[in-house]
């Protein structure tokens, strides 16, 4: 498998897979990048050519106290080491083996896109969803759920005819929903 990106804002729950050797990039799907704010209805709100350096000065000005115990400076910081800012995933032509979602509502959001472009070679791509709940608990849990998962995608030798007994295996194993579809490049 040449490459696994996750398609979120938090490219600090994919750090263990690129730790393990995996080629990982990190996009959003929204039209901004929206973190959490002082409250649900006060989200902060950041174009995606915001270096992370910005959000994290931003953050600390706004309420230091507030953002460190949330986490999100945790995340900025880390993310600022891992690359430059948030990449849209809408306007990034690359190609990919495997996209891993960790929210439905974003795989919905891919499968939407890739399937709105016209296929230059029909190289496949499979889409795979596992929910993820947005928090630091659950984000740990899903960075070695995705990780174990890319390894077992990984030792495949023909991905497009095993993909489908793995991925039923691995929702057993880990009792959650997986969702997976093939789109075309």
């Amino acid at each position: 498998m040449q490459t696994t990106i996750n398609c979120q804002n938090r490219p600090s729950k994919w750090f263990l897979c690129s730790k393990k050797g995996f080629k990982v990039r990190s996009f959003g799907t929204g039209n901004q990048v929206k973190l959490p704010g002082p409250s649900l209805d006060k989200p902060n709100i950041y174009e995606f050519d915001t270096p992370y350096e910005d959000m994290y000065s931003d953050l600390m000005n706004k309420d230091k106290l507030l953002y460190t115990q949330n986490g999100l400076l945790h995340m900025l910081d880390r993310n600022r080491r891992i690359k430059p800012h948030p990449e849209q995933f809408q306007t990034c032509q690359d190609i990919f083996d495997v996209i891993f979602t960790a929210e439905e509502r974003v795989y919905d959001q891919v499968v939407e896109e890739l399937a709105s472009r016209s296929p230059i070679d029909n190289t496949p791509v499979h889409v795979i969803n596992i929910d993820i709940m947005d928090n630091h608990e659950e984000a740990t849990i899903g960075a070695f759920l995705f990780c174990e998962l890319a390894q077992l995608l990984s030792t495949c030798e023909d991905l497009d005819n095993e993909i489908d007994d793995i991925l039923q295996e691995f929702e057993t194993k880990s009792q959650r929903p997986i969702l997976h579809t093939v789109q075309f490049y």
